[in-house]
């Protein structure tokens, strides 16, 4: 990807843009103050999980419908956050509901089989093409039960994973995530670092990470743990795009790292918690046509309830079916979530819906694209199914390292800022992506682009 020589942009004049729209979102939001501070005494830091602060107060949301948001101070928003990419199919969607609500009419938890898990797992074996199943209530425990599979299947207990992917809050791949660029380490050995305390060193040594794009750095690192006797259980990875903005798999590196996991007998986990069912009915296996043994759902499966799951080869999955493996949960298969999942999979997130979700990121990307050209912003934009971001950068982003030392922290600060303020909610932090929902429109389209343009002109203004 070629990026032309961008304009050189003035640092003075967007830390005084960065300070007005501050200001600017903290005066419009003195509800979720009042919030934050009665939250404070209940909460810890004030909200239910640590993604949602934000300094100096997490905006707190009232109602969503469609592809709208409304915040407690009554601030309305085109929704581009869409719950961390769970909400493909848009707030209050009526078909899910009615299936909520039919189901719960019967009764909403037994901790027994019921029916609906049987269809929803049928549906996603035809759509994967991996035949066997298991259910949990997040993408965490999808990660986590995956990775005891491929332990219990291989015999082995070291894991690899790409540098800088997040797969989830447990101590196993709670390692080598964000961390400063100096810390990485040497391409060919990177570095096993915790993400945040109480993780005990003993499982941070067990996770090894690689490189994203680099087939070539995988080979080295598992030959050199062949030689210590420590051959990895799993490779584990977003296949789709690696989850720093939108970094997509370069041509030919998942089918090298497919014939590569295979010749050493190593379980290849695709973690689609953030694509699956966001970028195509069958995710990255049916995007790119690589089939791994393990794939990891949530997010977006359970239509706004928390359902996660597990597919796999009959083969790696034995181990479950046989009892080796305890994979449990008392929620697991929980009837209203398989409810919402049914009626997600069966009436919403149909061929007609990714065939508009790919129309809405055509038009979009294209739009955000022209408004890089016009005013010659060092940047490009990128997208995938539901999924689309502007990096700011000079250079095409491939991997944790080129997004650490050329991604630019602050105009993606000052970005969010700019869509809070205009009507955009947008997920935080520089990591993060936009995703589209059913629900959206090329009026919702255009007014992202539209902010994006009159950033881009202040940004530029002599």
């Amino acid at each position: 990807m070629a990026i032309p020589t961008a304009v050189e942009l003035d640092r003075s004049r967007i830390a005084e843009l960065t300070a007005r729209e501050e200001q600017r979102l903290n005066e419009s939001t003195k509800q979720s103050q009042q919030m934050y501070q009665r939250a404070m005494k209940s909460l810890s830091g004030g909200v239910a999980s640590s993604y949602q602060l934000r300094d100096p107060w997490p905006i707190y949301l009232e109602r969503g419908a469609g592809c709208n948001v409304w915040d407690v101070d009554g601030n309305e928003m085109y929704d581009f956050h869409n719950g961390f990419g769970s909400m493909v199919q848009g707030h209050a969607n009526p078909e899910i509901g009615r299936a909520i609500r039919d189901r719960y009419a019967d009764g909403t938890h037994f901790a027994a089989p019921t029916e609906d898990a049987i269809i929803v797992g049928e549906e996603l074996a035809r759509r994967w093409g991996l035949p066997q199943w298991r259910f949990v209530n997040s993408g965490s425990e999808a990660t986590m039960d995956a990775i005891r599979i491929a332990r219990a299947h291989t015999g082995r207990d070291t894991v690899m994973k790409i540098f800088g992917s997040y797969h989830g809050h447990h101590d196993g791949v709670m390692v080598s995530i964000g961390v400063p660029y100096d810390e990485i380490g040497d391409r060919n050995n990177l570095a096993s670092l915790p993400y945040g305390a109480g993780i005990p060193q003993a499982i941070v040594d067990m996770t090894v990470a690689v490189p994203f794009n680099d087939v070539g750095a995988m080979e080295h690192r598992i030959e050199a743990l062949k030689k210590e006797d420590r051959l990895p259980a799993c490779v584990i990875m977003e296949a789709a795009m690696m989850n720093l903005g939108v970094v997509l798999p370069e041509a030919g590196y998942l089918e090298a790292v497919r014939d590569l996991t295979a010749k050493h007998g190593i379980v290849l986990i695709f973690d689609e918690v953030k694509t699956g069912l966001c970028i195509a009915p069958g995710g990255a296996t049916e995007l790119y046509g690589v089939t791994p043994d393990l794939v990891t759902l949530a997010k977006a499966l359970g239509g706004g309830l928390p359902v996660g799951a597990i597919g796999g080869s009959a083969e790696v999955m034995a181990c479950v079916a046989d009892g080796s493996v305890y994979q449990v949960g008392t929620y697991n298969g929980n009837p209203l979530g398989m409810a919402a999942a049914r009626a997600n999979l069966e009436e919403v997130l149909t061929p007609d819906a990714y065939v508009h979700l790919n129309h809405l990121n055509d038009r979009l990307m294209d739009g955000c694209t022209e408004v890089i050209e016009r005013y010659n912003l060092s940047g490009y934009s990128v997208g995938v199914g539901s999924k689309g971001c502007v990096t700011f950068s000079p250079v095409k982003v491939v991997d944790y390292e080129s997004f650490k030392e050329y991604q630019d922290p602050e105009l993606s600060d000052l970005a969010w800022l700019f869509n809070m303020n205009r009507g955009i909610f947008m997920t935080p932090g520089r990591e993060e992506e936009g995703t589209l929902s059913v629900a959206h429109t090329d009026v919702a389209v255009d007014a992202f682009v539209s902010v994006f343009d009159e950033m881009a002109a202040e940004i530029t203004a002599g």
